[in-house]
């Protein structure tokens, strides 16, 4: 197909598809004589990945690049793949504050250990729940560790959606890419839910 072709099957002006050229997120189509260019289907999908990524995922340029170099990457282990995309959106998405207080990351390794949690060491996570425990205290309203257990049994019942959902995929590419897109637009899917469900909350509670 020629550009005209995959502005309007993407959706994407043509200028943002050359901007994605040189940014070096979109392979380039295939020069076939003169000034045309000719573009395939994987043009098409590579695009709508991109603009998930950007628009509803809300990362940077670089970030973009990091996850699709990760996925492009023949043989990378999902595990090393599914950090890189928990590393990019974290650090798009949570702002760069000042660092968690020792106390704050000891309460969040006993929420880890109550859930009976492994691997999460090291994990972006982790700073990010401490900073959000520091910032409630901060706030005048520290939470108590119910409410932070709570949140963790939440998280591991996404966090089974997710896998299961994953693995119902029989292709190993396509299992990959579901993992990063459902890491990077499952925090908005999230956020939204959660409007929605304290909304419905609110109303049985306090207006009915």
């Amino acid at each position: 197909m020629q550009i005209t072709q995959l502005v309007e099957q993407s959706g994407t002006p043509a200028a943002t598809i050359k901007f994605y050229v040189r940014a070096g997120l979109l392979p380039a189509g295939e020069r076939v004589g003169g000034n045309r260019t000719d573009y395939g289907e994987e043009h098409v999908h590579r695009l709508r990945l991109i603009r998930a990524m950007l628009e509803v995922g809300k990362l940077s340029i670089s970030s973009v690049a990091a996850v699709l170099d990760a996925l492009d990457t023949p043989g990378l282990p999902l595990a090393e793949t599914f950090e890189i995309a928990q590393n990019a959106l974290s650090r798009d998405v949570v702002p760069d504050i000042s660092e968690p207080s020792g106390e704050s990351v000891a309460r969040v390794d006993g929420v880890v250990e109550r859930a009976g949690w492994r691997h999460c060491g090291d994990n972006v996570g982790r700073r990010i729940v401490a900073q959000a425990v520091d910032a409630f205290a901060k706030a005048g309203h520290p939470l108590p560790d119910d409410y932070l257990d709570a949140y963790a049994a939440a998280a591991q019942r996404v966090a089974e959606a997710d896998l299961t959902a994953v693995g119902r995929i029989a292709d190993p590419v396509d299992r990959t890419e579901l993992m990063v897109i459902g890491t990077v637009l499952g925090d908005t899917l999230s956020l939204g839910l959660r409007r929605m469900a304290q909304a419905h909350i609110t109303s049985e509670r306090y207006l009915s």
